[in-house]
C-alpha cells in the first residue's frame, strides 16, 4: 500500500502545478532554438510530453482516492493567534505518506490550512491527529473524529477535519538566554562601553547565533528565527524616519530654521524661562497631532540654533523639550504608537482619546515644565542676556532665508505632507508613505545633491539602532518574557479594579523606561480586553487609559524609553552636542515618576 500511494501522492502534487507542462515545453523549443536544431529533433520531444501529460492525467484519474482538507488555528492562553508553529498531521496514529511529511506552518495569524490525498482503501479515515509544536511552547495535540461519509457532499469524496490548538508557554533555556541577553545589552548602553547601535546590534546577532547553533541541537535553545526578526523589524518607523530626516535635511538649506530661531528669541525678548516654556507646549501641542518623531525632527534645528545663539548648554533646551513631546503625543489617538495600536484594538476614537487624557496631560505638562525651569535653573540664570535690542539685531543680520525659491517648494510640500499625517487613519495610509513620498518628491525638484544628503543629513546610528532593537524585543516576545509579565499583573490584580489599575499603569510605565513600548503594548491587549469584561466598573475602559498613559509616559524615563528620544539624541550628538544615557535618565527620571503618579490619582478618581 505504501508504494501505490506514494504514487499517487506523487502524479496528484504533478497535477496541481499548471504550468509545469508549459515550462517545459518552452525551455525545450528554446533551447533547440538557440542551438539551431531542426523541426524534426524538436517535435518527438514535444509529442513524448504531451504523452507523459496524458498518462499523468489517467493515472491521477483512475487511482486517485479520498481528499482530506485540514484547516484551523493555533492560539495562546489570551487568544492570539501564534505564527510559526508546525503541524505535523497523522491518520490514525501513523504518517499519511512519506511524500507529504512535511508539517504544516501557521501564518501570522495561526491559522493553517492543507490537502492531503488518500489512499482508496482507507476511506473513511477515521482519526485525524494534529500536533502542534513551537519552540518555547509546551507541544500540543489534538484528535478530531472525521464523520463516515465525505462532506459536504460523498461525490466529492472530501474529508475535512477543523481543529483549534490552544498552546502554553514553557520556560525552557531559551528563555532565560534571551533575557539575559537582553540585560547585557542594556547594562553596555547604560555604562556606554559601546554604542547603543552596536550593542543593540550584538545582542541580536547573539540571538540568531545562538538559535542557528546549540537550538538547531535542541529546541529549547531556539529563541528566535531569522524570518522571525526580520518581520519584527517595523518599517513603518524607519521608513518615517529617512522621509523626515530627507525633509528637515533639504529644509535646512534654505536658512528656515536660523529664521524661526531668530523670530522666537526677537518674539520672547530674550527672556530663557519664556522661551523654554514656548518651546515646550508648542512641542505639546505640534506632537498631538502629528506624531512626536516627526515634531522633534522638525522642531530640534530651531533649537539648536537657539543654544548656539544663547550660548546655552542645549540639554537644557532639547531634553524638556523632547519630554513634552512625549506628553503631548500621549493626548490623542495619532500622537504616539501605543495609542494607534490600542485604538485600533478596542475601537476607540480620536475624541474619546482627547476627552479621557487631555486633563491628565494638561496637569502632567504643567508639572514637568515647574520640574525643568527648578532642574535646569542655573543654565537658564547663566544665559541672560543684558543688551536684547543688540543681540536681536546681530540676529536679524546673520539669520536670514537663503533660498526663497527652494523655501517655498520645502513648505508647500512639508504642509501636504503634514496633510497626509492628518489624515492617514481615514485614508488608511501608513505615515511613513506620507513622509516618504514628499521626501522623494522634495529631492527631486530640489536639485540637491543626493549622494551629500544621504551621508550629511541621515543619522544611521539611529536607524540601524531601531531595526536591531526591534529584532532584539522581539527574541524576548518570542521566549515568553513579556507575556510572563502580562499575566503576572492579570493575577496580581485579584479583581480589584483599583489594583489593577495601578498595576497596568506602573508596570506599562517601568517596562516602556527599558524596552520598546510597541510589543509591550501588543501583549497586554488581550490582558486588558480580558479584566474590561470580568471586573466590576471596568467596561467603561479605564484600563485602556491606564496602559496608554503608562507605556506613553514611562518611555520618557530613559534615552531608549521612546523613539523620539533616540531620535533627539542621535541628531544632538551629529550636531556635536553629545548627551549620555546617565545624563538624560538623571534629567528625566523624577519627571517621569511625577506624571505617572499625577496620572495614576487621575484614573484612581475617574474610575
Amino acid at each position: 500500500m505504501g508504494g501505490r500511494l506514494r504514487a499517487q501522492a506523487f502524479w496528484a502534487n504533478l497535477l496541481e502545478q499548471e504550468n509545469f507542462l508549459r515550462v517545459v515545453l518552452m525551455s525545450c523549443l528554446n533551447r533547440f532554438a538557440t542551438v539551431g536544431r531542426s523541426g524534426w529533433q524538436v517535435w518527438p520531444i514535444v509529442a513524448l510530453l504531451l504523452w507523459w501529460l496524458l498518462r499523468c492525467s489517467q493515472v491521477g484519474a483512475a487511482e486517485n482516492g479520498p481528499v482530506l482538507k485540514v484547516v484551523g488555528a493555533v492560539q495562546d492562553i489570551q487568544g492570539r493567534g501564534i505564527a510559526g508553529v508546525r503541524i505535523k498531521v497523522e491518520l490514525s496514529a501513523q504518517p499519511l505518506a512519506p511524500e507529504i511529511e512535511e508539517p504544516l506552518v501557521t501564518d501570522k495569524q495561526g491559522r493553517f490550512h492543507g490537502s492531503f490525498l488518500l489512499a482508496a482503501e482507507m476511506e473513511p479515515p477515521g482519526e485525524v491527529v494534529l500536533q502542534a509544536s513551537k519552540p518555547s511552547w509546551q507541544p500540543q495535540s489534538a484528535r478530531i473524529t472525521l464523520p463516515s461519509s465525505p462532506q459536504p457532499a460523498p461525490a466529492e469524496r472530501v474529508y475535512q477535519a477543523m481543529g483549534v490548538i490552544t498552546l502554553n508557554r514553557q520556560s525552557t533555556p531559551a528563555f532565560w538566554l534571551a533575557a539575559g541577553i537582553l540585560l547585557a545589552v542594556y547594562l553596555i548602553i547604560v555604562l556606554e562601553w559601546l554604542h547603543r547601535a552596536l550593542a543593540a546590534l550584538l545582542g541580536a546577532a547573539l540571538m540568531l547565533f545562538l538559535s542557528y547553533t546549540i537550538g538547531q541541537f535542541s529546541d529549547n535553545f531556539f529563541i528566535i528565527s531569522f524570518d522571525e526578526a526580520i518581520a519584527a523589524i517595523d518599517m513603518n518607523v524607519i521608513l518615517l524616519l529617512l522621509g523626515m530626516m530627507l525633509l528637515v535635511g533639504v529644509t535646512k538649506k534654505t536658512g528656515l530654521f536660523q529664521w524661526l530661531a531668530y523670530k522666537s528669541f526677537a518674539w520672547v525678548r530674550g527672556r530663557v524661562v519664556i522661551l523654554v516654556l514656548l518651546l515646550m507646549w508648542v512641542t505639546a501641542v505640534v506632537s498631538a497631532f502629528l506624531e512626536n518623531v516627526t515634531t522633534m525632527l522638525l522642531l530640534l534645528p530651531v533649537s539648536l540654533e537657539l543654544a548656539k545663539t544663547l550660548q546655552m548648554n542645549p540639554m537644557a533646551l532639547l531634553i524638556p523639550q523632547v519630554f513634552a513631546a512625549n506628553v503631548g503625543g500621549t493626548a490623542t489617538l495619532i500622537g504616539d504608537p501605543p495609542n494607534i495600536i490600542i485604538g485600533s484594538y478596542a475601537n476607540l476614537t480620536f475624541g474619546d482619546f482627547v476627552m479621557h487624557l487631555t486633563p491628565v496631560l494638561l496637569l502632567c505638562m504643567a508639572a514637568s515644565s515647574c520640574f525643568f525651569l527648578w532642574y535646569y535653573r542655573r543654565d537658564y540664570v547663566r544665559t541672560s542676556i543684558t543688551d536684547v535690542g543688540a543681540a536681536i539685531a546681530g540676529l536679524r543680520r546673520h539669520y536670514r532665508i537663503t533660498d526663497r525659491r527652494l523655501l517655498g517648494l520645502c513648505l508647500t510640500i512639508l504642509g501636504l505632507t503634514v496633510l497626509l499625517f492628518i489624515c492617514h487613519g481615514f485614508l488608511g495610509m501608513e505615515p511613513s508613505i506620507a513622509a516618504l513620498m514628499g521626501a522623494t518628491v522634495l529631492v527631486a525638484v530640489s536639485r540637491v545633491n543626493v549622494a551629500t544628503l544621504l551621508t550629511e543629513e541621515i543619522e544611521w546610528p539611529t536607524l540601524i539602532f531601531f531595526m536591531a532593537f526591534f529584532m532584539l524585543i522581539a527574541g524576548v516576545e518570542a521566549t515568553g518574557v513579556l507575556q510572563l509579565i502580562a499575566q503576572e499583573v492579570r493575577n496580581l490584580s485579584q479583581g480589584n479594579l483599583t489594583l489593577a489599575l495601578l498595576l497596568v499603569l506602573w508596570v506599562s510605565a517601568l517596562l516602556s523606561a527599558c524596552i520598546d513600548n510597541t510589543p509591550f503594548t501588543l501583549t497586554m491587549l488581550p490582558v486588558i480586553s480580558s479584566l474590561s469584561t470580568t471586573l466590576p466598573g471596568a467596561e467603561r475602559g479605564v484600563l485602556w487609559w491606564a496602559l496608554a498613559l503608562g507605556a506613553s509616559l514611562g518611555g520618557n524615563a530613559t534615552l531608549i524609553g521612546a523613539s523620539a528620544n533616540v531620535v533627539t539624541v542621535g541628531l544632538a550628538a551629529r550636531a556635536g552636542h553629545p548627551i549620555s544615557f546617565l545624563d538624560y535618565a538623571r534629567a528625566c527620571f523624577l519627571p517621569m515618576l511625577l506624571t505617572v503618579g499625577i496620572s495614576g490619582a487621575y484614573l484612581v478618581l475617574m474610575r
